[in-house]
């Protein structure tokens, strides 16, 4: 999966001491892997968009280079490119709801095979605005649902990324996505 994992990391730190090339020499490290989780990304998107795995992650790294080091070892990376990720997605959508005002969404779908309960069609918005609800309340599980759904994220790299076990990331991540289809289906407004 990409690079070696200190590799990565002492770029990153290199870049967060304010050394610009290590920052432009990390990218050639991580670029397939951020590609493989873009290509997942817009796998879950309406038929027919026009966004392309290399777009998404360009777009994500030139959001990601504005920041000094956005992160201190190589799977915060992987998180951090993975919420930028989600916020393309989602001003895209935005902005072609706006643009069209035809009913026309960015669809997803949440699901794994793990899940003991059909996978949903969700718009990327909708599951955008529940991740917010979820994060009003449960911080910890609303981040862990983002990098696992948005990221592609596993569960080793979930933990790595937030300073948890696995264990705890898997019964967080389970409560996350039962709450998610709840909230998504309709089933628990008040959840």
């Amino acid at each position: 999966m990409g690079a070696p994992g200190h590799d990565v990391t002492e770029l990153l730190r290199a870049w967060g001491d304010g050394d610009l090339d290590a920052r432009d020499r990390l990218l050639p490290l991580v670029y397939q892997e951020l590609r493989r989780r873009a290509a997942a990304h817009l796998r879950r998107e309406r038929p027919g968009h026009s966004l392309q795995p290399t777009d998404l992650v360009h777009e994500a790294y030139l959001r990601l280079i504005d920041q000094r080091s956005p992160a201190r070892n190589r799977g915060q990376f992987y998180g951090v490119a993975s919420q930028m990720m989600r916020r393309i997605l989602v001003d895209r959508a935005r902005a072609s709801r706006r643009a069209k005002r035809s009913g026309q969404w960015a669809r997803v779908t949440l699901a794994e095979g793990a899940m003991a309960v059909p996978p949903i069609d969700v718009d990327v918005l909708d599951l955008d605005t529940a991740l917010t609800a979820l994060a009003a309340f449960d911080e910890r599980k609303s981040r862990i649902a983002e990098l696992r759904f948005f990221g592609g994220l596993s569960l080793e790299e979930t933990g790595d990324a937030l300073g948890l076990s696995v264990a705890t990331v898997e019964r967080d991540w389970q409560a996350a996505r039962a709450w998610l289809f709840n909230s998504l289906s309709g089933h628990g407004d008040d959840a």
